[in-house]
């Protein structure tokens, strides 16, 4: 619900509304009209939205080990204050550091199979390779130019046989000479091109299991929360990694608070906010709306929203997460404006807004255009000045036909 914060600052008299209006009284006792006469004053207004809730991080992260073993040593206790990358846990790394030695000399192996596979071949097996796709590319031309000049059908159909031998023998020829130039055979470089990919494959396998058995602080934090002891087996991560230490940052912390369904159109994302946290008196905090969730929640048969709300809070606060806190965020604000309390404010016949404002002992009713209200003061843009008294009717219902 709104709640409406306000403080005026006047020069001569200030006049505060509970409940009704408490006003000052005019020197004829109930005034002109039966009401009491309030001095305009200037001072500064402003409009509030509140919700509350509770203290929440904006950043933490639940650590895991990224492969299984035993846990060799833990750093930290719950509590403490580490930098990024400090080392807060390990496993037993003797296993994982054989099989990375193991999976360096396999890939040192893949690559060794595979460069002797690639030269198979010395130069001048390949230099006879192309004299050999050179000769039969010749052939295959004197058999086809052959072929042109037969005239028999026997010289046609001997040298169209030969003409086809000759194409046969020079696609082989060709493909003999690349898979030398290839490094050997085609099929078997290949095999053991993936042999290599494999064991590279598996050294980077072996590489980040090594890393990963090693947790480091993500950020600058505190230790919120540790799960493991020394000497406990972890298993392999499958679906769902056991969670060994739980980290957050103090200082980045959230208010989520719930907003009732008649307030949230007026709270926008940027607008400033102002926190009391209940477990600490006398403190007020500053923060900033970063999300409005459009998801409402059902509570008591009302109908909330959660906003989040960014917080500027040092250190040594002593703001814990899961506290209790409310917010008041600032919806409108209107500095050193003309102010007069609401029930001054009416509508007359013709639903024009106006005021009544006492001029030589009389009530002079006079239009006014107004601003923004918290349910106390109304903020006047025009047809007043500082030091008019205007009056405030006792009754809920004025003689002019509006309600006060």
């Amino acid at each position: 619900m709104k709640i409406k914060l306000w403080q005026i600052i006047a020069t001569s008299v200030l006049c505060l509304a509970l409940v009704g209006a408490i006003a000052c009284p005019s020197p004829g006792g109930d005034g002109a009209a039966g009401g009491d006469l309030i001095e305009v004053v200037r001072g500064d207004l402003t409009v509030i939205v509140s919700g509350s809730g509770n203290i929440t991080v904006s950043q933490d992260a639940s650590l895991a080990f990224g492969t299984g073993g035993k846990v060799e040593a833990v750093y930290v206790e719950a509590g403490d204050q580490v930098s990024q990358g400090d080392v807060l846990a390990r496993l037993d790394t003797g296993v994982l550091e054989l099989y990375l030695a193991q999976a360096e000399l396999a890939l040192s192996t893949a690559e060794y199979n595979l460069d002797r596979t690639q030269q198979v071949y010395a130069k001048p097996d390949i230099t006879a390779a192309r004299a050999a796709v050179s000769n039969a590319r010749s052939y295959l031309n004197y058999a086809e130019l052959i072929l042109d000049e037969a005239n028999s059908i026997e010289e046609i159909e001997y040298w169209e046989n030969e003409v086809y031998q000759a194409e046969v023998n020079l696609a082989a020829a060709e493909q003999r000479l690349e898979e030398m130039q290839s490094g050997g055979d085609s099929a078997e470089v290949t095999l053991r091109r993936l042999e290599v990919a494999a064991a590279r494959q598996a050294l980077a396998q072996a590489e980040k299991d090594l890393a990963e058995a090693t947790i480091t602080a993500p950020f600058e934090g505190i230790v919120g929360a540790i799960y493991v002891d020394e000497g406990d087996i972890i298993p392999p991560p499958t679906m769902a990694p056991t969670v060994a230490i739980y980290f957050i940052t103090p200082t980045s912390l959230e208010l989520k608070a719930e907003v009732d369904e008649i307030d949230i159109p007026d709270v926008e994302v940027g607008q400033d906010v102002v926190i009391e946290v209940d477990a600490i008196a006398y403190d007020l905090f500053e923060g900033t709306v970063t999300l409005i969730s459009p998801v409402p929640m059902m509570q008591a048969g009302l109908v909330l929203y959660e906003v989040t709300i960014s917080l500027v809070i040092p250190a040594d606060a002593g703001v814990m997460v899961g506290m209790s806190a409310t917010a008041d965020i600032m919806i409108e604000q209107s500095q050193d404006t003309l102010l007069v309390p609401e029930r001054a404010v009416g509508l007359d016949d013709q639903g024009n807004t106006v005021v009544r404002v006492s001029v030589e002992g009389q009530l002079e009713v006079r239009p006014v255009v107004i601003g923004i209200s918290d349910g106390l003061q109304t903020e006047i843009l025009e047809g007043l000045s500082e030091g008019d008294m205007v009056s405030v009717e006792k009754r809920g219902i004025t003689e002019l036909g509006g309600f006060f």
